[in-house]
Parts: structure tokens; sequence; C-alpha cells
């Protein structure tokens, strides 16, 4: 394979053949493909696309450019991925709920990109959670826990690193291709036997419509099953925080409520919506039922609890949350500015209201405070007086605390109450 010859046909509006794709993707792991040629790749797959063939070719090429893991479990070894929201915090709650169903999930994940939180990121807030064990210690806790949620080590997929950073600066992070192709090369990597995929669209989403969504999640689906990992999609609404609270260690606080029992509401059910579609499309029989005793029984927190304790975590997390998890030392209520029902949530205004508090990266290498955010959000449809909270903010100094409250009073319309939407739009695989 000759990098340039694959550009040319590119540009041609041709799709390179299968296999000058796969050596394509190698090179950008060894350093055989320049930044420039990467750069230019990245522009002609977003102006021309590659279609179906090519998509999965290079996915599979980006797969293969490290290491692939293989598995010797009792059970099958499963996962998902969400596109990104603000408040979605599903991962911490599916993951030991499919633990404590028989089967296994090396979920690799990633840190927060944009206005959305990453889970890796919110794990962190978590003392001494080790995110990026080495193979051993992670194989143990997948073994012992039924879970490991860890960030890729450089082995997994090296081209899709390359290349995402280029295409960040190349501005063509929003080529379909290009964003299945990294999604899945890191999934596909962890040597899974099945996949289901969130992905959102709304407000608070990188896919703000329907139509967006359900054309990402159509690709997503064909190219994880052309390359034999069985997948279902559902296409779910971000036009408001999936759970009440924004911020990182106020969503793993979240997420343990809807665990222990404590809390119910969307973020539990879309969890166990996601573990239905995906235990189903495994073919594994019952699916909401045992999702539903694994989380009344408390089978889903005690796996939780071992994940946590097996990463270098609190062994009592679940028990003193509140003592272990780090509180910022001022807290401000939003107040609505007129009597109304909430009528519209400008999600990505929220999210970039957490950012600003210091919760997410302005920067690559800025620091994130984990104890700041948003708690309580209202909800579409809710009656407010005037002066009723929209939200607590929570800050780490009150000059940040009050630029948060007049941002979220930005993003919150009140007027009439909107028409109920499903948390699922779409299933899709």
């Amino acid at each position: 394979m000759e990098p340039r010859a694959v550009l040319t046909a590119l540009r041609r509006g041709e799709v390179p053949a299968a296999e000058d794709l796969r050596a394509f993707a190698r090179g950008l792991a060894t350093g055989e493909v320049s930044d420039a040629q990467a750069g230019a790749f990245a522009m002609a797959v977003c102006l021309r696309g590659l279609g179906p063939a090519g998509r999965a070719a290079l996915t599979q090429g980006m797969r293969d450019s490290g290491t692939v893991l293989r598995w010797d479990l009792p059970g099958p070894v499963l996962d998902k991925h969400s596109t990104g929201g603000v408040g979605d915090c599903v991962s911490l709650v599916l993951a030991p709920l499919l633990a404590a169903c028989g089967v296994y999930v090396p979920m690799i994940s990633g840190r927060g990109l944009g206005h959305t939180g990453g889970t890796l990121d919110k794990l962190a807030a978590i003392p001494g959670y080790d995110g990026a064990p080495d193979a051993a210690r992670l194989r143990w806790v997948v073994a012992e826990a039924g879970c490991a949620i860890v960030s890729a080590s450089d082995e997994i997929a090296p081209a899709d690193r390359r290349l995402y950073a280029l295409r960040d600066v190349s501005g063509t992070v929003e080529s379909v291709d290009l964003i299945c192709a990294s999604i899945l090369s890191k999934k596909l990597a962890a040597g899974l036997e099945g996949l289901v995929l969130d992905v959102k669209c709304g407000s608070g989403a990188f896919m703000k419509t329907q139509v967006e969504a359900g054309a990402l999640a159509r690709a997503l689906v064909e190219t994880a099953e052309a390359a034999d990992c069985p997948t279902v999609a559902l296409v779910t609404g971000m036009d408001q925080p999936l759970a009440p609270s924004l911020g990182n260690a106020l969503e793993v606080a979240e997420a343990l409520a809807v665990l222990t029992g404590a809390a119910r509401g969307p973020l539990c059910d879309l969890s166990l919506a996601l573990g239905e579609a995906l235990l189903a499309r495994a073919g594994i029989a019952d699916g909401a039922a045992r999702l539903r005793a694994a989380l009344e029984s408390g089978a889903a927190a005690e796996r939780m609890g071992r994940m946590v304790a097996g990463l270098g975590g609190p062994a009592d997390l679940l028990d003193r949350a509140a003592r272990h998890l780090p509180q910022a030392p001022v807290r401000r209520d939003v107040p609505a500015p007129e009597a109304g029902h909430v009528a519209v949530i400008d999600g990505e205004a929220l999210g970039l209201a957490v950012v600003r508090l210091g919760g997410g990266r302005l920067q690559k290498e800025d620091r994130i405070d984990p104890a700041v955010g948003l708690a309580g959000m209202v909800r579409l449809g809710q009656k407010l007086d005037r002066g009723a909270p929209l939200a607590v903010v929570h800050a780490a100094t009150p000059e940040a605390a009050e630029r948060a409250v007049r941002e979220v009073q930005a993003a919150v319309t009140l007027g009439p109450a909107p028409e109920p939407l499903p948390l699922v739009l779409e299933r899709i695989g």
C-alpha cells in the first residue's frame, strides 16, 4: 500500500480497496503514514465518504492496528457505548447490572468531549480508582467482578488515537465514517460478543435530530455486524439531562442511588432498556426479568462495589458515598425568573456551564474539579412558581456559582407545557 494511491483514489471519488484501507490503518499506527497524509485522508473521507464496505474495512483495520483482547470466561462478553449527552451516567449503572446477570463487561470508555461528560472523568471522582490498570489486573477484575470500566491502553487501536487527534484539528470530527471507525475500532478490540449502542439526539447531544441520530445508528450497527459483532442500537432523546445531576461526583452519586434502590427515573429506565436490548440480541432469554431482579436484590450494587474495590477504590463506597465523594464548598439555588412550565431545556448550554465551573475541559490539559456541577435539575413539563429552584449549583467559588446561576437561567425556558416525548425513539438492529 502506498498512502498517496489511497488519497488519489479518494480524490477521484473512488473507494479504495479493502486491503488498502486496512494497510492505511496499519500505517497510521506504525508512522508509515505521515501527519499530512492522515489529515488529507480524514478530509477526503469527510467530503467523499467510504460507503458501508469501505467503512467496515477501515474499522477492522484500525481494530487490528494493535492488540485485540481474547477472553476465556464462562459467560458472554458484552458491552455498551453511548454517543454522549448531559447527565448520562448509564455506564455506571449498566455495567454492574449486566455483570449481575452473568455476562462480562470489559468496558473501554473515554474522557469528556465538548459539553458532554466522560465516564472516566466520573469514575476519577472516586478516590483511588485506577482507570488505566495493566492487562493482568483488568482481566482479574473482569473475571472477579464481572465488569471493569477503564481507558484504552496504548496497545488498543493505536491507529484511532493518531487519527482522532488529527481529526480534531482538521475539522473532520463529524464524518459518520470516521465516527464509526473510531468508536467501533476500540470496542471491537475489546473482544466483544455483543454490543448495544445508545445513540442520542436532542439539545444535549452531538446529533440534534432523530434523522441524524438514526443515520449514525444504522451505520454503526451495519459496521459492527460486518465485523461479526452482534449489535443493536437505541436512538434515545437528550432534550433534557438524563439524570437530575450534572458533574462528575454528582453523577456517581446518582448512579449509586439507582443501584442501591434509593432512586428511580429516566436513568434507571434507560439502563434497563439498553440492558434488555443487549441481552436479547445476545440470545439471552428473560432479559427484562433478570435485570430487574439484579437491581432489586442488590446484586448489581454488589458488583459495582467489587469493581470499584478491585480497581483501587474504597471498599465501602456504596455505604459511605457521601464520605468518599468530593463535595463543592459553595452551593447556590437557581431561582426561576417567572412562573410557568419548563418548556425547553438547552442541554448543551447546561453541559458547558458545568465545564466552565471546572467540571470539564476547555483545553486538553485542563484539570477537572470532580466536585462541581448542577444538582436537582428540573424536568420538562414541570410546573414552577416564581423563585422556585431550577437547579442547585455546586461551585468552587461564589463568583463561579453566580455565573452558573445566570447560565442555567438562560438555558431553561418557561412557558406552556410541552408534549412529552418517549425516552426511546427508535430501535435499530
